[in-house]
């Protein structure tokens, strides 16, 4: 099984990129991992569909991806992102009008609670729950501000009409993440870089005193980020973070003391690093990038984190993989066996890899997949934990 509550976070925000730096340079080359099949099975996963107004949920069978009992599950409005609670039991999906709470059956099914009413009325563009499943934390793009819903942690529901706050440096929200150790809230902020907010799920008020980081480059964007799930380092992706015709950049923190890692901001090998997966062990990160300079196609980086004298390292893999049109999300299943990616404009719209088992870290392509009646503009992925 997984461990950290990061697994059930998911975003769906798409970013306009025809003004990046090196947008219409030629690609750059880049290699791929492996493809082939596999008679591996997977966790259960969830995909948002944008253009359908539905959730899909999906596992691979001995190497074929299934559609879960009653999938798609209708949506009461366009999904903009979704989270899963860490005890499995729910799935929250954000809209325009508001957050809704599905229950997750054992077999994996969704059944829309509340009477199908929404629990908040705040259109999240990203949101994740705490590791005592007794906080929905969110943040909507605009208002410049994070809240947090308490919730109850066997049923899911608002447990008051009441939601804490912290008002943020910078309105522009892009993607939030708990550390696993429930301690901090990183939220990516675009231009305005990224909040770091003190957390305490045992106060009525969770959150602390809010401290920025700014962007790296003149005219980036903090747009991911993602904490590793042994609470070692704290990651931002960046755009214009770079130099080169790709000028996205991983960006990598020591969580003890707040300072940037050597070597930091490592090349993401794209424009646009979207999503940042850390591996369950702790001994990989992934980084999809949204596109390649000259191309709508994306690719997936990754990275070996590796420690002496406490001191952490990252060093890049010797390839990319090769991901399809608009990729924006990656997800881990819960046997800790697949990578998941989703592509907003297909060509497939789902991407599952294995890790390769002659070169450590690298990715093997062994399933591809609609996620419903194309074009479905998938645009966020959760897998259970």
């Amino acid at each position: 099984m997984k461990t950290g509550a990061w697994a059930g976070l998911a975003l769906a925000v798409p970013l306009l990129l025809s003004g990046c730096k090196g947008f219409w340079d030629a690609p750059a080359a880049s290699g791929s991992g492996g493809s082939g099949t596999t008679t591996e099975s997977s966790g259960n996963f969830y995909v948002l569909n944008a253009a359908t107004d539905e959730i899909a949920g999906q596992y691979v069978n001995q190497g074929k991806v299934t559609a879960l009992s009653g999938s798609p599950y209708a949506l009461p409005d366009t999904p903009l992102a979704m989270a899963i609670a860490p005890n499995g039991d729910f799935l929250y999906a954000s809209t325009p009008s508001g957050i809704y709470l599905y229950t997750i059956g054992s077999g994996g099914q969704l059944t829309l609670a509340t009477a199908g009413g929404p629990i908040s009325s705040d259109a999240a563009a990203s949101m994740q729950v705490d590791a005592t499943n007794s906080w929905l934390v969110e943040a909507v793009s605009g208002t410049g501000e994070v809240f947090a819903i308490p919730i109850n942690s066997s049923t899911g529901m608002a447990t008051s009409s009441v939601e804490q706050h912290a008002v943020l440096p910078g309105s522009a929200i892009q993607q939030l993440a708990i550390s696993p150790d429930d301690l901090r809230v990183f939220v990516a902020m675009g231009a305005d870089g990224t909040a770091i907010v003190p957390f305490s799920s045992g106060n009525k008020n969770p959150f602390g005193t809010v401290s920025p980081i700014a962007v790296e480059g003149s005219g980036g964007a903090a747009i991911s980020v993602a904490v590793d799930p042994l609470d070692r380092i704290f990651f931002i992706g960046e755009t214009a973070a770079t130099s080169g015709s790709n000028t996205g950049g991983l960006r990598a923190f020591d969580l003890s003391t707040m300072k940037e890692i050597s070597g930091s901001p490592f090349p993401s090998q794209g424009l646009a690093p979207y999503w940042i997966l850390p591996w369950s062990t702790g001994s990989y990160v992934y980084v999809v990038n949204r596109q390649v300079s000259g191309s709508s196609t994306g690719v997936i980086a990754g990275f070996s984190i590796g420690s002496a004298s406490g001191v952490y390292s990252l060093t890049a893999l010797g390839s990319t993989f090769a991901a399809g049109t608009h990729p924006v999300a990656l997800a881990e299943d819960s046997t800790a066996t697949f990578v998941f990616a989703v592509n907003y404009d297909g060509s497939p719209d789902l991407t599952g890899y294995t890790l390769d088992g002659a070169n450590a870290g690298y990715l093997d392509q062994v399933v591809t997949a609609a996620t419903g009646t194309d074009p479905v503009n998938a645009t966020a992925i959760a897998a259970t934990p």
